[in-house]
């Protein structure tokens, strides 16, 4: 059998509460994203056959993971922080924390020696500051680095890696699942089924509302998971493309809205419009923070 990599969403943390709460950083899980956890924990097939653990360095995503295979970690697997897999945005709450405080906070639960000092830096020359481009080149590397896990580890690997609702869309190289009944109360969109650009509209429409409102900016719901195998079987393949296994798809299909490729590019472009304009958003409210803070510091003098 081929190598298996279950891919998972964090747990609810407390900026997915509101807006605001986007300025908190590196937020901690909430009471119901510890029952997620929980019921994920029993709800998951194949606790027995887990390899490797893997998780994005961001605290939900460690505590997710802890939480929901917690007889992997008992068995003494340590989770391997991949930072590759961290989430895009620039709120404060997807930047992470520095790595010698979640050294200090987590110990030997988790494998740091991959993270580097400035992880965690999202500043334009980054390679983790979110243009879609760079976006594409770190979901490449980690899905290398998946594979690489993989072929050492042989046939029966299954490995799991959580991380977050945003670079997941970029791992599986997949803009389906968002659900376009969502926010039927507010608006609809003016375009029908048949509508040649019915992808477009309605993710614009969708990721908008999620800028507007507290609804998820993602097609992935709190702590579900998803299974895959690599396309390419013989580790050729330079992209490293993954693949949606058939019983992971029927698991949700009743829920899964079908797109065309066409269709399906157009949600792309979609994204990076919208997210072009979270990011200048993101930057102008950043900047409106640091005046007033350098205000109120001159008058304090």
């Amino acid at each position: 059998m081929a190598p298996v990599i279950h891919l998972v969403r964090h747990a609810q943390g407390y900026h997915n509460l509101s807006l605001e709460n986007q300025w908190i950083h590196d937020p901690d899980l909430t009471e119901l994203g510890k029952q997620q956890c929980e019921d994920l924990c029993r709800a998951f097939p194949y606790h027995d056959k887990i390899t490797h653990l893997v998780a994005s360095p961001i605290r939900r995503t460690i505590f997710t993971c802890q939480l929901s295979f917690a007889s992997a970690v008992k068995a003494g697997k340590k989770i391997a922080a991949l930072q590759d897999a961290q989430e895009v945005s620039l709120y404060p709450c997807d930047v992470g924390s520095d790595v010698e405080a979640l050294k200090k906070e987590f110990g030997d639960l988790v494998d740091f020696s991959s993270v580097t000092d400035d992880w965690n830096k999202k500043t334009k020359d980054s390679k983790y500051y979110p243009d879609p481009q760079k976006l594409e080149a770190r979901a490449r590397s980690a899905r290398l680095w998946l594979r690489d896990l993989v072929k050492k580890a042989g046939d029966d690997a299954h490995v799991v890696l959580v991380t977050h609702g945003g670079i997941l869309h970029f791992i599986t190289e997949d803009w389906t699942g968002v659900d376009p009944g969502r926010g039927k109360s507010h608006a609809s969109c003016p375009h029908d089924n048949h509508h040649p650009h019915r992808a477009l509209c309605l993710f614009v429409f969708l990721f908008s509302l999620h800028i507007l409102t507290t609804k998820p900016g993602t097609g992935w719901h709190n702590t579900e998971y998803r299974s895959y195998e690599f396309v390419d079987d013989t580790g050729a393949d330079p992209n490293a493309s993954l693949r949606e296994l058939p019983v992971s798809v029927r698991r949700r299909k009743e829920s899964e809205t079908s797109y065309t490729d066409a269709e399906m590019r157009e949600m792309r472009a979609a994204y990076e419009i919208i997210l072009n304009r979270d990011i200048k958003d993101c930057l102008d409210k950043l900047a409106k923070a640091a005046a007033n803070s350098e205000t109120n510091g001159t008058n304090g003098d």
